[in-house]
């Protein structure tokens, strides 16, 4: 799993403000379901204050987590643009406040503050980039790496991740053992320490840095025959 942060879209941490200034939010106590997979999505939410949890269930009742939303993200739109069924459910971690936002609170908006429409193309393409890594860490990274990333990732402004190991593993595709191995592993090298539901980040560059894993370059894992033919020695990942 991976969440982009505003930083890294450049994107001003208030930017959806607009949207809980035209509405009252909707509070609603830990637990509560938002939305559930495969119904009509009408809305999408604008995260005023708690945290979110996305997620996916299979038909024999197996759960992975998608994400965790911080105050001040959105979460829900997807659904919303394509007009197809929901395809995850979102519950409150904490207790939270939601801006529901509607085709004509939308449409008021973007009117009033056109620079939210590019903003808006940004936080689309971020779901696509947040898909293909979750590809990408469950065919590629090793455990570990798993770990660290998601911590990193979804840790608030005080450095803690409040989630609990089985939703880490839910979400990394790794057993709850696998992660409680590392998690302890962490611990031990004092990269984090380990609360009730709870990782607080102790050493963030340090935790920073076994993110940093290389992939071989991805002409490595073609087959010959599908590479272009060149008299020198080429690597197709370059430009």
């Amino acid at each position: 799993m991976d969440q982009l942060h505003h930083m890294e879209l450049n994107l001003p941490p208030d930017i959806w403000r607009p949207f809980a200034q035209q509405r009252w939010a909707i509070r609603c106590p830990a637990g509560y379901l938002i939305y559930l997979q495969n119904t009509a999505a009408t809305c999408f939410y604008y995260l005023k204050s708690g945290q979110v949890k996305s997620f996916i269930q299979s038909p024999d009742g197996g759960e992975r987590v998608l994400n965790l939303y911080q105050a001040g993200s959105l979460f829900g739109e997807a659904s919303f643009f394509d007009e197809l069924p929901r395809v995850s459910s979102a519950v409150a971690m904490t207790p939270c406040e939601l801006v529901p936002i509607d085709r004509e609170l939308l449409s008021r908006e973007f009117a009033a503050h056109p620079e939210l429409a590019l903003a808006m193309m940004k936080y689309l393409a971020r779901t696509v980039r947040l898909l293909s890594d979750q590809v990408d860490q469950m065919a590629f990274r090793p455990a570990r790496w798993r770990v660290a990333r998601f911590l990193t990732v979804n840790a608030d402004g005080n450095g803690q991740v409040s989630c609990p190991q089985e939703e880490i593993a839910a979400a990394i595709s790794v057993s709850r053992v696998t992660v409680s191995r590392i998690l302890n592993q962490l611990a031990r090298e004092g990269l984090i320490s380990l609360g009730y539901r709870s990782v607080q980040i102790l050493d963030r560059p340090g935790l920073e840095a076994l993110c940093e894993w290389p992939l071989p370059c991805p002409s490595a894992r073609l087959s010959p025959a599908l590479l272009p033919v060149s008299p020198l020695p080429f690597c197709p990942c370059l430009p």
